[in-house]
């Protein structure tokens, strides 16, 4: 993570590497989107840029769009980038200047020291221009030589220019936009992670250790223990593989909390779709079959950090769904905790059965509010794409998940719970099937899911496009893990703190 700092200083006489500054489009071409801080030199040598050698320099102002132009002096760091925000008539929004501030700091990776002087005059602003710094300065390079890897070095020191530099409340944006951050980040980093060396037990671990210093406290139910608790099923999905499931509970309990909210998360370690088996093409992908649990892990981790006052408890459901002798067949009937029979239709429609357990677990405990996030249907992409995901459950908590997404800079798209898809997973020998009809097979599967809240105030968050990117970096967006749920599941616990 870069070193990131606020000044109010005369940005003529920053020493830097790189001074990032902001452009737009409008019908007559590109202007530049400049706040108090840039001197008047610099300012009228980029206005010139624009106005006569724009076209020449591929600049136009859109969104994603990062040209470098040499400062003339007018600077001392030689360089000047110009990120573009898109239409002039929505550069103000938190969002565009978000990406628009990781777009750069994306392209500027092993350059030492940036200043960005992006409008930042009201919190809001600040606090984007922050936080798309930090999620566009990541690189994943563990896997990497040494050469390969130095070249994808984040930029090192981040300046952000700000009126606002001395502000308390500034100074207080910028702490919750680092932990927000390094918890997006380190979600990231899970996801990414080679399924080799990222398995239900490493998982545990690696909770553990994320938990340290946080005051939250981790258990972790082994095979044994999770067949003696009845969770049929993470022990029905994670019996073909050698490496045995964990259901891992990371529970943040400050004193007199405002409310309580339960997160569960989906974290098959990959998913080779079992003996009902993916083709082999793409599924290399399926490594980031865990990003719910990341997201879920690394969410309690950051409300922990902030101090918020609000219990938040994660539960990890971690399998890896293997073909092998022992593995789970079509038709066999598991029984979740709880005492619901399935009748396992298709071994590839095994994210819900985990789940199914880590959602009963959940609601045991009575929380205020329970939510639900995972990759868990391809048709999610179908309907939605790579960067919108669905949320569906309990109409006032899909309306507040709607809310918070919108607040912290996600895409989630409300869908409904069809009552008439219910009986498409009728089991003739079980109490229910783990598969429907294919049409509209993301909302069966949050009928599925819908059975084991009971009557818990519940939202299933279905983030399989947006959750792992594999076409090209966008915006503060790396290729790979995304971290996307951690934004608007913070959002909401914070938005439940300040409630009462």
């Amino acid at each position: 993570m870069p070193r990131l700092t606020l000044t109010s200083a005369d940005l003529s006489r920053l020493t830097t590497d790189a001074v990032v500054v902001a452009t737009a489009t409008t019908p007559d071409g590109p202007v530049l989107v400049a706040g108090d801080a840039l001197p008047a030199a610099l300012r009228t040598a980029l206005t010139d840029v624009l106005t006569s050698g724009a076209g020449a320099l591929g600049i136009t102002g859109a969104v994603d769009e990062v040209r470098k132009v040499p400062s003339g002096g007018s600077v001392a760091a030689p360089v000047v980038v110009l990120t573009g925000l898109g239409d002039v008539a929505e550069v103000w929004g938190p969002e565009p200047l978000r990406r628009a501030a990781g777009a750069a700091t994306r392209e500027l990776a092993g350059t030492g020291a940036v200043a960005l002087a992006l409008p930042s005059g009201d919190l809001a602003q600040l606090a984007a221009v922050v936080e798309g710094a930090l999620l566009g300065a990541y690189a994943y390079t563990r896997y990497r030589a040494t050469d390969a890897a130095a070249k994808a070095v984040p930029v090192a020191q981040l300046e952000v220019v700000t009126p606002l530099a001395k502000d308390k409340a500034a100074k207080a944006a910028l702490t919750r936009a680092e932990i927000l951050t390094d918890a997006v980040n380190a979600t990231r980093d899970l996801i990414n992670t080679a399924p080799n060396d990222l398995y239900p037990a490493a998982f545990a671990d690696l909770a553990k250790e994320a938990a340290k210093g946080t005051g939250i406290k981790v258990t972790v139910l082994d095979e044994k223990a999770l067949a003696a608790g009845g969770y049929g099923g993470l022990i029905g999905v994670g019996q073909g593989s050698v490496r045995g499931p964990r259901l891992v509970k990371v529970a943040y309990s400050p004193s007199r909390p405002a409310a309580k909210v339960a997160l569960v998360g989906k974290g098959i370690t990959f998913d080779s779709g079992g003996i009902s088996i993916k083709p082999a093409a793409g599924m290399d992908a399926m490594k980031s079959d865990m990003s719910g649990a990341a997201a879920v892990l690394h969410t309690v981790v950051a409300a922990a950090r902030l101090g918020l006052p609000v219990a938040v408890t994660g539960w990890l459901c971690l399998a890896e769904n293997m073909p092998s002798g022992s593995a789970q067949r079509p038709s066999d009937v598991i029984t979740i905790r709880g005492g619901t029979t399935v009748e396992v239709l298709n071994t590839d429609a095994e994210g819900r059965l985990v789940l199914a357990d880590g959602l009963v677990a959940a609601t045991e405990e009575k929380p205020d509010v329970v939510l639900d996030i995972a990759t868990l249907t391809g048709a999610q992409v179908v309907a939605l794409g790579h960067r919108v995901s669905a949320v569906m459950g309990t109409e006032a908590v899909r309306a507040e998940v709607v809310t918070a997404a919108g607040a912290a800079g996600e895409q989630f798209w409300p869908m409904p719970l069809p009552e008439e898809l219910r009986a498409g997973l009728s089991s003739k020998v079980a109490d229910i099937a783990n598969i429907g009809e294919r049409w509209g097979g993301m909302l069966s599967a949050g009928v599925f899911l819908q059975e084991f809240v009971g009557t818990t105030p519940w939202a299933h968050l279905d983030i399989a496009g947006p959750a792992f990117n594999e076409k090209t970096a966008h915006g503060y967006t790396p290729v790979g893990g995304t971290g996307v749920g951690v934004r608007t599941m913070l959002a909401l616990i914070e938005s439940r703190a300040s409630a009462k």
